[in-house]
């Protein structure tokens, strides 16, 4: 089936011009919607929309579908996931109910150490197995590109088996886009904790060019924080991994601020992930800075944290914040960008606009991908998500935990 019609949409959603590639501070609040609308794709790109006043003679299509009562929008972009893994940790979450926090968890080789024990010791394959009904499952909510983290491997051959599963899911799903970025500098393996330096110059010297050789990933990422990378050490892994052609993204100022986003900003980092914890001088240096912050709600969310991303306040100052999932097992254990743009309003205070804009443009954006996604617009790529019937485009992010899509188009 090469050519759709969408009919008689009651709201197709974020009609952004074409030169748009992202919105920053207020202009996020900006989310343009035509209204008694068409959509016309043809070979998976969008070709034609408008009002339904605009048609002079019929269109015609292999397939055309009524969507009336509906909304039409642009599938979600989400930027920041660890999708590849070899198990749940519901043991650790009930831990943390019983009043042991995530730190007391980590220092005592739980959460990334303990993802990263299992998966050592599951094979290509299998790993490949599990992680492919996930992606089908954030295609069906709504995902039409995602990016994925190695980093719970923490070893040469682990980490290089986590991404070539990427590889073989790009491969088994071409219908969805992927991005990958290196994360090897997740967390510091038990094995060299006497020696970090050690494990450090592994990343330099072996991960990294290997990794660029098979051309295995787009960027490279570090988890800038107090249990994790220090802010020195960032900066000398993600020069390493310039050198080699890979572009920066950063986990930082989740629990502490140790001097990620000078680092992120130093390197010109595509984003910086997570934002728990900022302080006013750090978001004025993402003001002024062409880095987007991707906030991710559903982690302080799944830890019970009581530091939540200040969306208000980058708003305000004219940052360009982008929402993701922060899918993994141990801290946000989903990969439903509906449920983040929920909580996105729940929590952080962002309007229905805002939130469904960060979700679709801005995250398009944090992946590169603004020409193809993340707006309605001739020439992208025709991935939509159809509502079903909707009182209001505010009911998306109001109806939490409510599936209320009725069909994906990629």
């Amino acid at each position: 089936m090469s050519s759709i019609l969408i009919q008689n949409i009651r709201w197709l959603v974020g009609t952004h011009p074409l030169s748009i590639k992202r919105l920053k501070g207020s202009d996020i609040s900006h989310l343009p919607i035509c209204e008694n609308a068409f959509l016309l794709l043809d070979n998976h790109r969008i070709i034609r929309f408008g009002a339904m006043s605009e048609i002079d003679k019929p269109l015609r299509a292999d397939s055309v579908i009524d969507a009336s009562e509906r909304a039409v929008l642009p599938a979600f972009c989400d930027s920041h996931t660890h999708l590849v893994f070899a198990a749940s940790r519901e043991e650790e979450f009930e831990m943390r109910l019983k009043g042991v926090s995530y730190g007391d968890i980590a220092a005592k080789g739980g959460g990334i150490l303990n993802s990263a024990r299992r998966l050592t010791a599951m094979s290509e394959t299998k790993l490949f197995d599990l992680s492919l009904p996930r992606l089908m499952e954030a295609q069906a909510l709504g995902t039409g590109a995602i990016e994925i983290k190695s980093g719970y491997g923490l070893t040469v051959e682990s980490e290089l088996k986590m991404l070539k599963v990427i590889r073989r899911l790009k491969e088994a799903m071409p219908s969805m886009t992927i991005k990958t970025t290196f994360l090897g500098a997740h967390a510091i393996p038990i094995a060299f904790q006497a020696n970090r330096h050690v494990y450090i110059q592994l990343i330099l010297e072996k991960m990294i060019p290997i990794i660029a050789a098979e051309q295995l990933a787009d960027y490279i990422d570090v988890f800038c924080e107090k249990m994790a990378f220090s802010a020195a050490e960032t900066d000398k892994i993600l020069d390493a991994g310039a050198k080699y052609g890979l572009k920066a993204k950063i986990h930082t100022n989740q629990f502490t601020s140790i001097g990620g986003i000078e680092t992120a900003i130093k390197h010109k980092a595509l984003s910086v992930d997570h934002l728990e914890v900022l302080t006013d001088d750090e978001i004025l240096l993402l003001k002024n800075n062409d880095i987007i912050a991707t906030l991710l709600p559903t982690a302080p969310f799944f830890l019970n944290d009581i530091h939540t991303p200040p969306a208000r306040k980058l708003i305000e100052a004219g940052a360009t914040i982008a929402l993701a999932t922060d899918f993994n097992p141990g801290t946000s254990p989903s990969v439903s960008m509906p449920f983040v743009v929920s909580l996105a309003c729940i929590r952080l205070r962002m309007t229905p606009a805002e939130s469904l804009n960060a979700a679709t443009l801005n995250g398009a954006a944090a992946l590169e991908l603004s020409d193809d996604y993340g707006s309605i617009a001739v020439g992208k790529k025709g991935a939509v998500i159809l509502t079903k019937p909707i009182p209001s485009i505010a009911y998306l992010p109001y109806a939490f935990g409510t599936n209320w899509i009725e069909q994906i188009i990629n």
